[in-house]
């Protein structure tokens, strides 16, 4: 009995170790750190770099104009009597364009004249007594003193007269300035007052265009005006026939406009377009010289869509894919400008490098990439079924 017991105690102890053991070994399982997958390899799509053609000449809609327009205006006030001008309408030099109610002013000038004969007639007077009282000093019957009275009451006279005929001549104009005439031949734009309106001296009748030189005016944003100066050639084209003219920079507006933000520049067309219509769509396009645009920007150059871009440090940066090891390397450019969605690469890259555009922001330097194949791209020996490519199944009694 004391056998089986001693016998039956130590199987009891060879389990307790091979427990404790088992227990041990499982701690010791959970508490190690499990093993560190590799980083999968990045898939990245890239793209050969190459000079391209620049599409920086933008064209900018204008309206062709006449240099120079003007409002027409009467020079004294009146009620509009007649306005015989239309828009549109042709006039030559010296045509009435409108005519005001000149009754009060033919009135003033009328006694203007009046006034005129009076003082001739006292100046006629006051010379017939001059006359006369000459010869009696002649005779010694008069004083000089009183001879020189005479003298002056002649002189008052004559300058009264001299007054009047001013003053007449001056009635005689504002009954002249009733009638509004044009000074040049030109076009008539807009009309700013119709008949039976009582206007004030000054206040606009007629917008006239004078024939001649003609301009192309356009409006270009804030971050374009600076790049272009008096002088700038350019060339327009006419939405309308298609001609094109060479054209050049005459004037950029000193501020821009309070709601468009925007600068006035008008350009001069040659002396072959004066006949132009007025108002006519024209597009114009700063000229290149010697390969390079206008702003100085070459009509070639690489050019990268702005995906490829990441900021590193104050500039930007690409990833260069190396075909040999199959990793990436960072590689500093210079951005230029835009072109449409792309950005213009001024320094940093040669032609035929391969550039990451595509998870550029998910890379680190020498890391090892592999080039994006398009899933959507079917395999010879797969069609398409519901949209998903799936194997061809083989069919008896076929080969």
């Amino acid at each position: 009995m004391k056998t089986w017991l001693a016998t039956s105690d130590l199987r009891h102890a060879r389990h307790a170790r091979v427990l404790t053991l088992a227990t041990l070994a499982v701690a010791l399982t959970a508490c190690s750190k499990p093993e560190v997958a590799p980083e999968p390899i990045r898939a990245v799509k890239v793209m050969t770099v190459g000079p391209q053609a620049l599409n920086l000449g933008h064209e900018y809609a204008g309206e062709v104009k006449a240099r120079v327009e003007s409002r027409l205006s009467f020079r004294v006030a009146g009620k509009l009597m007649v306005r015989p001008a239309e828009v549109g309408q042709r006039v030559k030099a010296g045509q009435v364009l409108a005519q005001l109610d000149a009754s009060d002013y033919r009135l003033a000038d009328q006694a203007a004249q009046a006034q005129v004969q009076a003082a001739v007639t006292q100046r006629d007077l006051a010379a017939a007594d001059l006359k006369r009282y000459s010869e009696l000093r002649a005779q010694n019957f008069i004083s000089s003193a009183e001879l020189e009275r005479r003298e002056a009451a002649f002189k008052a006279a004559q300058a009264t007269v001299d007054q009047a005929k001013a003053q007449g001549q001056v009635q005689g104009n504002q009954k002249g300035y009733t009638a509004l005439v044009a000074d040049k031949a030109g076009v008539v734009l807009a009309v700013e007052a119709e008949p039976g309106q009582v206007v004030s001296a000054g206040t606009p009748i007629v917008r006239l265009a004078y024939d001649g030189p003609r301009d192309v005016v356009v409006a270009l944003p804030e971050h374009k005006a600076p790049s272009v100066k008096v002088g700038t050639p350019a060339n327009v084209r006419l939405w309308a026939t298609g001609e094109t003219y060479a054209a050049q920079v005459r004037e950029i507006a000193a501020s821009a406009d309070p709601v468009s933000r925007t600068f006035a520049v008008k350009l001069s067309l040659p002396a072959n377009a004066t006949e132009v219509a007025l108002g006519s769509t024209a597009y114009v396009e700063w000229a290149g010289r010697d390969g390079v645009t206008s702003n100085g920007m070459p009509t070639a150059a690489i050019k990268l869509p702005t995906s490829a871009l990441w900021q590193q440090g104050a500039g930007s940066a690409v990833w260069v894919f190396d075909k040999a090891s199959s990793t990436v390397q960072a590689r500093a450019v210079m951005v230029a400008t835009a072109d449409g969605n792309q950005a213009v690469i001024a320094d940093g890259l040669k032609g035929g490098e391969q550039v990451v555009v595509a998870g550029v922001h998910v890379l680190a330097p020498n890391q090892k990439v592999t080039l994006y194949q398009d899933k959507h791209t079917a395999k010879p020996d797969a069609v398409q079924v519901q949209g998903q490519a799936q194997p061809q199944a083989e069919t008896k009694g076929q080969p």
